[in-house]
């Protein structure tokens, strides 16, 4: 897909060059799950609603930063650049196209998917990445702990919770989602160890064990919200994370308190960035940003 010229290491260039490839991709709708692509990089959600709404999504992700932990802004009237840090490095990027698939809101309700935005985003929108638990499943391939949602080609299931998120302006009931992978009870240990330093891409899990359902509120495993139903081997137990598509039933839930046309990703269909895992702790120092309106 091309090569990238840059003061960079060999190592970050072939890094980047890879995850530019996959937004191409992405851009030329040759790709859709993203779960398993350009293995290192971090993933990213989207929330991009018009710009009156922006500080009440920006102080609900503040107050929420597990479910919701921003990467990056997408300021009013550029498309094709990410504020204050620089998780997309290559310069023709936009936020309208490089996602594989997108859903269109109004009024509280989905009301389309597109492959593209470039019709129906406007010089008002300001855009929001979150980070994504796909983030870390490279971590947990390379610890022997292969997200089985992977190996059997599905999306992965992601349950709405009962479990509210603090309020912030039009987002007053908004409650948290989350994504489960099932492992047996004696990985749980390795699977929290191995996804905790994420910090910036959702951590480590929220609840695990059937006991754990029920606290969320998850009354059937076998039917998601979003994403696929997941097979379970002999002795397994869900375990769950906070999940990027938190922000989507937020909209949901603020109904026509939002009037206008908000855009969120696909569930599934991520933005890679160009960040990796040894960026997180740079990350941690990013969080609380300012909106750069």
């Amino acid at each position: 897909m091309g090569s990238i010229t840059t003061s960079k290491s060999d190592s970050t260039t072939e890094r980047v060059t890879d995850s530019y490839s996959t937004r191409l991709l992405a851009r030329q709708n040759l790709i859709t799950n993203t779960s398993g692509l350009a293995p290192g990089s971090l993933q990213a959600n989207l929330l991009i609603l018009p710009s009156r709404y922006a500080q009440d999504f920006h102080s609900l992700c503040l107050r929420n930063s597990v479910p919701c932990p921003l990467l990056g802004i997408i300021p009013p009237g550029n498309p094709h650049i990410v504020s204050p840090a620089p998780c997309i490095q290559h310069p023709d990027f936009d936020v309208r196209t490089d996602f594989p698939q997108y859903r269109v809101y109004r009024g509280g309700k989905q009301i389309a998917s597109t492959k593209d935005l470039t019709e129906l985003y406007t010089e008002d929108h300001v855009g929001f990445l979150l980070g994504c638990s796909f983030s870390f499943e490279d971590a947990l391939c390379e610890a022997g702990l292969t997200p089985r949602h992977q190996t059997t080609g599905r999306v992965v299931a992601m349950y709405r919770t009962k479990v509210p998120l603090m309020p912030a302006g039009v987002f007053s009931e908004a409650c948290m989602v989350v994504s489960m992978r099932p492992y047996k009870p004696t990985d749980v240990e390795r699977v929290r160890e191995v996804t905790r330093p994420y910090g910036a891409t959702h951590g480590e899990p929220v609840a695990w064990g059937w006991d754990g359902a029920e606290r969320l509120g998850i009354r059937d495993i076998e039917v998601p919200d979003w994403g696929e139903a997941q097979v379970f081997e002999e002795g397994e137990v869900p375990v769950f994370w906070a999940c990027g598509v938190t922000p989507q039933l937020a909209v949901e839930m603020a109904g026509e308190k939002i009037e206008g046309l908000v855009f969120a990703h696909e569930p599934g269909n991520m933005l890679v960035t160009d960040w990796t895992a040894g960026d997180l702790e740079a990350l941690k120092e990013k969080s609380g940003f300012a909106l750069p309106m």
